[in-house]
């Protein structure tokens, strides 16, 4: 085989042969420190997968020659945790859900496990403050669906919305424009007639006297004759400027023609009564509680 090497003039170091576009390439090999380094991490990556849990199978995984699992070491924390607070959370468990708050201990107990509780579970959709985003309501607010008070809270938390337990709340917005019951310009009256009862501009030539009608021939059922919405069915106060899916033409003309049906899950049965009686008072504390 012919040797291409030869010694570069610039860095007085011999080259591999190897020529691109004119570019040679040095014999630099990487230093042998670096090389026993890389070839340790190969040992110490087979040696982890024996030690610990590394291998799926079809039923399962390796557990590894210490059976170190960080889900169990999670479990026995939590369990030491619980019989610290087991005491205080008991007598959460058995307070009145109006004492609680009358209570200072109590009070902060609540809430400190309570904000734990939404940032696990409640944040991904009403945020880690709270606050909301489209479709998810803001809680820091004076605004409720389903009404704002400690015991509603609860109730809202226990069964949720359209969740499919025999409690939950009940009620959706109909598809006016999809089930064929009003026309598309209908809709688009309509909507700028729920633009003005905030207090929104409406469109150039929009008849509010028919925007009237159609609302009191369909809409007042749920929202009330003076559009402020009605609690115990779900439905939104039109008035006050805050909108669950947006206040602009289009927003409300995709909701009156399509209807909507947003689901909030049941937390009975996914976490204890203490613990749901805690994150009632939470985000009762947020500040738009009633």
């Amino acid at each position: 085989m012919t040797d291409h090497s030869e010694v570069d003039t610039v860095t007085g170091k011999s080259t591999t042969g190897h020529e691109w576009d004119g570019i040679k390439e040095l014999n630099t090999p990487l230093p042998r420190w670096w090389v026993m380094t890389f070839y340790l991490t190969i040992l110490w990556s087979i040696g982890y997968w024996i030690v610990y849990p590394a291998w799926p199978l079809i039923s399962g995984y390796t557990s590894g020659v210490l059976g170190y699992s960080t889900r169990a070491s999670l479990a026995v924390e939590l369990a030491n945790l619980e019989k610290i607070r087991g005491e205080k959370m008991a007598m959460l468990a058995a307070a009145p859900l109006a004492d609680i708050e009358k209570d200072p201990a109590l009070l902060a107990l609540a809430r400190a496990k309570g904000r734990t509780v939404f940032g696990d579970n409640c944040a991904p959709c009403h945020g880690s403050g709270a606050s909301g985003s489209k479709g998810f309501p803001n809680l820091n607010d004076d605004d409720w669906l389903w009404g704002g008070t400690l015991d509603q809270i609860m109730q809202t938390i226990q069964y949720g919305v359209r969740s499919g337990h025999s409690k939950t709340h009940e009620g959706q917005m109909l598809a006016f424009g999809k089930d064929g019951v009003l026309k598309a310009d209908e809709i688009v009256t309509v909507a700028n007639y729920v633009r003005s009862l905030a207090g929104l501009p409406t469109r150039q030539g929009y008849d509010a006297a028919k925007g009237t009608k159609i609302f009191a021939d369909n809409c007042v059922s749920c929202h009330s004759e003076d559009g402020k919405g009605n609690p115990e069915m779900g439905a939104p106060n039109l008035t006050d400027k805050i909108w669950l899916y947006g206040s602009d033409e289009a927003a409300l003309i995709e909701t009156i023609s399509n209807g909507r049906s947003g689901v909030m899950p049941a937390w009975e049965g996914r976490l204890d009564p203490a613990t749901i009686k805690a994150m009632a008072v939470y985000v009762h504390s947020l500040g738009g509680g009633k």
